[in-house]
């Protein structure tokens, strides 16, 4: 046995750790400082590198990134045909390391952190934008992701109504059950909508911009690659903000398909940097950050090492 080996093993946690001490509500201040902190330069991160696994119909992608005192990268993998299985469709490991010296701190499973970050972002988009007076919620899409939603914008936003869409009608109608909402068809459920969700698998848009009220705020949540898209045309008429510019560029199909322009990045409006859109609609395109990933990471090893 080589005697040089460390003998402390870097830590795992599993998702059932990470869901003990993982708060919607801690992680949308961590989540607004991030992407302020991004915008503002002080995050280094790439855009992440995405490979195809056709023979599976499956997607691996690797985020790396160094924020502050911690660096690491998120390993994901994104398999559309797991639901089938009785698997996620998300999975993945996270790998922190101290940004001073390299030291690895933690590995932890990222299935949890990505699915409430990815929601977390959204909330704080909706506070932002939208209306204070909000009082209808729209979601296309009936998944993990549709019910993280649900839970991250009512911290910010008091809604009378949801209505659920999706292209299972079941799946629709349980989830409305789930919450008390209703399930109607995509265009009952945005007619009139204040905030609308849109967070399914599709590669063609099932938001039409003809159904839209002035005013509405659009959180785009699906669709990443730059041949998929869930708006159509009329829907990407009013201002177009990103979590990524550079990220944007490579992968919102909804961005690049609709020949859309950038209003800004979400960390420069959180920051006042850039004041924010005076348009009938406004669209959130959310891929989703390595840097988020990091900061749910680091919130959840500090919580992890006070227990």
């Amino acid at each position: 046995m080589n005697s040089e080996l460390p003998q402390t093993a870097v830590p795992f946690f599993d998702e059932a750790a990470v869901q003990r001490v993982l708060r919607l509500e801690a992680l949308l201040p961590a989540m607004e400082r991030a992407l302020i902190d991004f915008s503002a330069g002080r995050v280094l991160q790439p855009v992440r590198s995405i490979i195809s696994i056709q023979q599976h119909s499956g997607f691996m992608g690797l985020m790396p990134a160094v924020y502050g005192e911690i660096m690491g990268a998120k390993l994901v993998n994104f398999y559309p045909n797991n639901g089938a299985r009785g698997l996620p469709t998300h999975l993945a490991i996270i790998a922190l390391f101290r940004a001073d010296t390299g030291e690895p701190l933690a590995i932890m499973d990222g299935r949890l952190i990505t699915e409430l970050r990815t929601a977390a972002v959204s909330a704080v988009a909706t506070r932002l934008l939208s209306s204070p007076d909000a009082r209808r919620l729209a979601i296309l899409g009936s998944g993990v992701q549709a019910r993280a939603h649900i839970r991250a914008l009512s911290l910010v936003r008091n809604f009378d109504e949801i209505r659920i869409w999706s292209r299972s009608p079941q799946h629709a109608k349980l989830l409305a059950d789930e919450i008390g909402g209703s399930a109607t068809s995509a265009e009952e459920a945005v007619r009139d909508a204040d905030v609308v969700v849109t967070v399914t698998n599709s590669a063609e848009p099932v938001l039409r911009g003809k159904w839209l009220k002035p005013g509405v705020l659009i959180n785009a949540v699906g669709a990443v690659g730059p041949k998929r898209r869930e708006l159509d045309n009329d829907a990407m008429r009013g201002a177009f903000v990103v979590d990524s510019r550079e990220a944007a560029l490579v992968e919102s199909g909804d961005m690049l398909l609709a020949g859309a322009n950038i209003y800004a990045e979400l960390g420069e409006l959180l920051a006042a940097t850039k004041p924010k859109p005076e348009t009938d609609i406004t669209v959130f395109k959310s891929l989703g950050l390595a840097v988020e990933d990091l900061a749910a990471a680091k919130l959840v090893l500090g919580a992890l090492q006070e227990t």
